[in-house]
């Protein structure tokens, strides 16, 4: 027996989870005072990508002895840099519940080969934060992009830590309330929440970090991008917009509209509002069907930005090859584009929540899911 479509399409079928939605009042005019074919050296260039940092703190609401740098190599740049040049002058705590977490430990297990502690978890699961020796230096991920599974809030990090806290807040920062008092350096990049372009990091670090930096020197010899101090001093003018290589003035363009739309929609709390929402219809769909459920298991750790899902029907045969053909048909019926689960995550979908997708969408789109899954079971029998 045929299976009938649903009447309603989204709008717009966009739910990748890197890079993300564009803005919603997106029009390549927008971009028109960017300022194309100039040094970024100049004052234009310069005024532009002040405005950047000073806007992301203006919304983000990061203390203003915190320094903000925008760097290259988008979020993994970000975090590189840290990494390279923060770690070493005590053990690590390295925390892992997804696969860019579990690539940070590689990288200082492995290249930095620093004496380090490492926590891990399995997919949807969360590590005990408890046997993290905050005397040490940790490094987490604030939301596991990869696992919908985010920390419900910054309460595990003691106010009296020794160590620094390094948190990738790549896909909560804009959307989740970051705990700045309990994080030393933060990282994220524009084409997460905000749906920016890539290639940009944005870095930013407390005062205990930056006195690391200037009392530090790591026992490895650091690439000139990875240099953040000069002579024993924090190099300030990264953190005045003279960033380490040139910068694509188009995208601090598009970063600066996204923030000035950010505004618009109410700062932080619009943006928390929206991705809550969106996560929200996708959590009370799953509610009331038994073939799908949020891969998170603990409620209080599901992310509202990363959806992760995982079909639990029975009649499935072959999950990954099942859950696959789902998000094909979709991306064919131009439902929904690029919302399989990433490639190193266990099987199922990945829908991305985050203040950039309309809630109308969202709603639009799960009916059609149901209808994918209805689909595919047909078709397997």
């Amino acid at each position: 027996m045929a299976i009938e479509a649903p009447a309603t399409r989204p709008a717009n079928p966009r739910f990748s989870s890197g890079p993300c939605a564009k803005i919603p009042t997106f029009s390549l005019d927008k971009l028109a005072d960017a300022p194309l074919g100039r040094s970024h050296r100049a004052a234009v260039g310069k005024e532009k990508l002040k405005a950047a940092i000073e806007n992301t703190r203006e919304i983000l609401g990061i203390p203003a002895d915190y320094h903000i740098g925008i760097v290259p190599a988008s979020d993994t740049g970000a975090v590189e840099m840290a990494m390279w040049s923060l770690l070493g002058e005590r053990p690590a705590e390295m925390v892992a519940w997804e696969s860019f977490g579990a690539g940070w430990v590689t990288d200082v297990v492995k290249q930095l080969k620093i004496e380090a502690n490492v926590h891990t978890a399995e997919y949807g699961e969360i590590v005990d934060f408890t046997k993290v020796n905050f005397d040490n230096d940790v490094v987490f991920t604030w939301n596991g992009t990869t696992s919908g599974v985010r920390v419900p809030n910054g309460d595990f990090i003691p106010a009296d830590r020794a160590g620094l806290t390094i948190c990738d807040a790549t896909s909560a920062a804009f959307a989740q309330d970051l705990a700045w008092d309990k994080l030393d350096v933060v990282t994220f990049s524009w084409q997460k929440v905000m749906g920016g372009e890539a290639a940009h990091g944005m870095l930013i670090l407390s005062p205990r970090a930056v006195e690391r930096l200037e009392n530090y020197t790591p026992a490895w010899p650091l690439p000139k991008i990875f240099r953040l101090t000069k002579g024993g001093k924090l190099i300030d003018g990264i953190f005045r917009g003279e960033t380490i290589n040139t910068p694509s003035m188009l995208a601090v363009e598009d970063y600066l509209v996204a923030l000035d739309w950010a505004k618009e929609v109410g700062g932080l709390q619009g943006l928390f509002a929206r991705a809550n929402a969106n996560a929200q219809a996708i959590f009370d769909f799953c509610e009331t069907r038994d073939w799908i459920d949020n891969l998170a298991v603990d409620p209080a750790t599901r992310s509202n930005t990363s959806v992760c899902l995982k079909f639990t029907d029975d009649r499935i045969k072959d999950g990954a090859a099942f859950a696959k053909a789902v998000a094909k048909r979709l991306e064919k019926e131009g439902i929904a584009l690029d919302i399989g689960a990433y490639r190193d995550a266990p099987a199922g979908l990945r829908i991305w929540a985050g203040a950039t997708v309309e809630t109308a969408d969202i709603n639009a789109m799960l009916p059609w899911l149901e209808y994918a899954f209805n689909a595919e079971i047909e078709a397997q029998a």
